[in-house]
């Protein structure tokens, strides 16, 4: 079975502004597209630690309007370890509101998005297998669904 999954991966450096403004254009097309439409949801996830506390915060949107906001907290973990529970938690979310065919995940880690389709032994595979298994019953619900990050 072919699971539609797009990556839109981004990186740029801080001496090209051009770079910079068209990045910033494309996520702007891509969060306007997905807020159009009540079939969309758009995932904005961030974490950081300081202190060795982590903070995870998640927002969902569908159609411009915000469902979900989820913050947590964690003591002594890593960083990818607190970006794939945050996006775990937005997909998560996300496959379980009525209606929603595609879901946009915006993030600021290539890392841990690779992390979520890597099948070899890694430290993070609880948050992966946990993310794939929500998927799979998210796009075994419809052949149209799709994800993007």
């Amino acid at each position: 079975m072919f699971f539609p999954v797009v990556f839109f991966f981004h990186s740029f450096t801080k001496s090209n502004n051009n770079n910079l403004e068209n990045c910033a254009h494309q996520l702007n097309n891509i969060a306007i597209m997905s807020l159009l439409d009540h079939s969309h949801a758009l995932i904005i996830s961030d974490s950081s630690i300081k202190n060795n506390v982590a903070t995870s915060i998640t927002h969902i949107h569908v159609h411009d309007k915000p469902i979900v906001k989820t913050i947590h907290y964690a003591a002594n973990i890593t960083s990818t370890e607190a970006e794939l529970f945050t996006i775990r938690c937005g997909i998560n979310q996300a496959v379980n509101l009525l209606g929603i065919s595609k879901i946009v995940v915006v993030t600021d880690s290539l890392y841990t998005i690779k992390k979520i389709f890597d099948s070899s032994i890694h430290p993070f595979q609880m948050h992966s297998a946990t993310i794939s298994k929500e998927l799979r019953k998210f796009f075994s619900a419809n052949n149209r669904n799709s994800i993007m990050f």
